[in-house]
């Protein structure tokens, strides 16, 4: 199919902040064609940008075979799946449970993960001013989102509604028996774990492995799909560009 699709507009940078990287994970999944538009932090307040975003924030999408163009990550790779993933390779049937739990879990991940992740990383990274606060507060948030996910994955919570009958079971995916859009929205804010906690970038007192096991060998798994190894065969690209 991907042969008689024209190439999407992905606006944003495959080296700089997370989310123009999920909207990327998923067109390479899809084996959709794209090309990037790549913008800097000064591009993304000029008006030839604003007029197509106008919160000034990346990624946007432009697909010529349809003639929309939509921005906010979490939107774009609902439209994608919608669009696209005709097969079901990346989602649910509509209507079903693991569709509207699939859905849920971005949500989470765009609300939940990306903010906390990120303003940890600021605070505890690039502040002008050290704020113990600050730093205390989103370092508390991200560990409470490892939490939610590494006691999801262990079969350890949300038992009152889980629709696949794994209460106490592990659960490789956070939906159903496969890797979905929902999983892989996770990958690139996941990079920022630890540099949001003491320790900052080298994030020398945190182990993973140890404290969110499960949430570590999901990680581990879902990164080993090919689109998000193309991801880093990209950036390795354009770093050699430099």
């Amino acid at each position: 199919m991907a042969q008689t699709i024209k190439p999407l507009l992905l606006y944003g940078t495959i080296l700089g902040p997370p989310n123009p990287l999920k909207v990327a994970i998923i067109l390479l999944e899809l084996n959709l064609p794209f090309t990037i538009n790549p913008l800097g932090i000064a591009d993304v307040k000029k008006p030839t940008f604003t007029s197509i975003n106008p919160n000034g924030r990346i990624p946007a999408l432009h697909d010529p075979n349809t003639g929309i163009t939509i921005w906010e990550s979490g939107a774009i790779i609902e439209y994608l799946i919608s669009t696209y993933d005709k097969e079901r390779k990346l989602s649910f049937e509509p209507g079903t449970a693991e569709h509207w739990h699939s859905i849920q879990w971005l949500h989470f991940q765009v609300s939940g993960q990306g903010p906390y992740f990120g303003q940890a990383s600021w605070f505890q990274n690039y502040h002008p001013e050290k704020l113990p606060s600050a730093i205390a507060r989103y370092e508390n948030e991200v560990k409470r989102v490892c939490g939610v996910l590494d006691g999801w994955l262990a079969g350890k919570l949300g038992v009152e509604w889980s629709e696949d009958g794994r209460e106490g079971k592990e659960r490789h995916y956070l939906v159903g028996d496969k890797c979905s859009f929902a999983d892989l929205a996770f990958i690139p804010w996941h990079a920022y774990v630890e540099k949001g906690v003491k320790g900052g970038s080298n994030g020398d007192d945190f182990d993973q492995a140890k404290e969110f096991p499960h949430l570590y060998a999901w990680m581990e798994r879902i990164q080993s799909r090919e689109g998000p190894k193309e991801v880093i065969a990209l950036q390795d690209a354009e770093r050699a560009k430099q």
